[in-house]
């Protein structure tokens, strides 16, 4: 299985005919968001392999009757679960609060209770498959993993919680850009999860 997974900055390699031998052997396109929908239909038609995604802080709030507010032909995954090809894939979108007006943001306490949707569908899974989640799809970082100090990229415990009960492999994200705390790796191990900061794309083989 290999993943191609984007978040938050155009990247022109991508945005080009090239991404068609770059993209050679994807089997799945994950949007981690805070991307321009027109980019991810780009990749998802070019690409023609399907595309799960969940929204960012930056993109507009979900309606099923206007077309401008989802990626046409992907999946919005956002506080759903789905089975791709054996792997189970869960999501959660939006990042913290920062502004009274701004849209998919999510107080901590706000966070947790969104996340509850997940609980019974992710048991579900554990009790069905034997484990709950393979991939995690988030926009925020968990809190204190890739995160940062300002208001604006703190990260959300609520996915924390989720990592702890659920403990998926991976949790892909977006909303920080790692260099700017200079990491050596976007990857970090936090019990058995990588924690993978997407920021601008990655390439991920299962």
């Amino acid at each position: 299985m290999k993943i191609l997974a984007v978040s938050d900055q155009v990247e022109e390699r991508l945005y080009s005919p090239a991404v068609k031998s770059f993209g050679s052997g994807i089997d799945l396109l994950v949007g981690c968001g805070d991307l321009p929908y027109e980019y991810l239909e780009y990749l998802l038609n070019v690409l023609n392999v399907p595309m799960i995604y969940v929204p960012g802080n930056h993109d507009p709030v979900y309606s099923p009757k206007d077309p401008r507010s989802h990626v046409e032909g992907a999946i919005n995954i956002d506080l759903k679960t789905i089975q791709f090809k054996g792997l189970l894939l869960a999501g959660m979108g939006g990042s913290i609060r920062y502004r009274d007006d701004g849209v998919n943001q999510y107080g901590q306490t706000e966070m947790y209770t969104r996340a509850l949707r997940l609980v019974f569908p992710l048991m579900w899974n554990r009790a069905r498959y034997g484990r709950a989640v393979d991939l995690l799809i988030t926009h925020s970082p968990p809190a204190g993993i890739h995160d940062d100090d300002d208001r604006a990229h703190q990260g959300l415990k609520a996915i924390n919680t989720v990592m702890k009960y659920f403990k998926p492999r991976y949790v892909l994200h977006g909303h920080t850009y790692f260099y700017q705390r200079n990491l050596v790796t976007p990857h970090t191990q936090s019990g058995g999860t990588t924690v993978i900061n997407i920021f601008p794309y990655h390439i991920i083989e299962l």
